[in-house]
């Protein structure tokens, strides 16, 4: 057996029903199909611009960053925003495709809703990760130092794995999620550092949830059984 058609059958089945979705969607409502995404898009390239100016920097740090070092409840209050503050150290550019594709490919696949609930979800898992690491310490197992406190949350990338994995699970295609994970393993043993954590905690958070609506789903299919809840095997009336 040849080896492209055997890597274009493979691709298919991986990708098949996630490329389908999307397009079909994208062809018939276009951009009306990602208005979430695009205001995400544009908040980030926003923020990334006001920051860089010495008048912003101080009050985009005050809304949207986050660090362990800050009190719990001024935490929270900045997560959201958060999630659209881009890192100081990194390509803008890199951000702003990563919060395109995949946001828009969850907004699709999975509801406006949805989506901002997963990405929050992993956030702020990883935000929570980083107050429990540093009051563990670096001796404990899953401890942090002292000086990881003072360092700004991940921005947008806990939400974009997040995501990612979650994407995968529902449409199956296994290989690519666990690529994203072993991804995220590997930066953690090549740059040791808080963010890489923090990705790895919010996979951790979102896998949880798979789990979660994998067992709600079993329940409804059970409860869509022919003689669930009814004596007579017809199915139960609804008002």
């Amino acid at each position: 057996m040849r080896p492209v058609p055997v890597l274009c059958a493979a691709a298919r089945r991986e990708w098949g029903p996630l490329v389908r979705t999307v397009r079909t969607t994208l062809a018939v409502q276009r951009l009306r199909a990602i208005p979430m995404t695009i205001a995400a898009v544009c908040l980030t390239a926003l923020l990334q611009v006001v920051q860089n100016r010495p008048w912003g920097f101080g009050a985009v740090h005050c809304l949207g960053a986050v660090r362990a070092e800050d009190p719990l409840w001024a935490a929270l209050l900045r997560t959201p925003l958060s999630l659209f503050v881009p890192a100081l150290d990194l390509p803008v550019w890199g951000a702003l495709v990563q919060i395109l594709v995949v946001f828009g490919t969850a907004e699709i696949c999975l509801g406006r809703w949805r989506t901002l609930m997963i990405a929050y979800v992993a956030t702020l898992a990883g935000t929570l990760y980083a107050r429990l690491g540093v009051a563990l310490g670096p001796d404990g197992l899953f401890g942090l130092p002292a000086s990881d406190a003072r360092v700004v949350d991940t921005g947008p990338s806990a939400a974009v794995v997040g995501l990612a994995v979650y994407v995968c699970y529902v449409y199956r295609a296994r290989f690519t999620g666990a690529l994203v994970i072993a991804a995220m393993v590997a930066e953690v043993f090549v740059k040791d550092n808080l963010a890489g954590k923090e990705h790895l905690v919010a996979i951790g958070a979102v896998l949880v949830l798979c789990v979660r609506a994998t067992r709600r789903d079993r329940r409804r299919g059970q409860d869509l059984r022919p003689g669930s809840g009814t004596r007579s095997g017809a199915p139960p009336i609804r008002s």
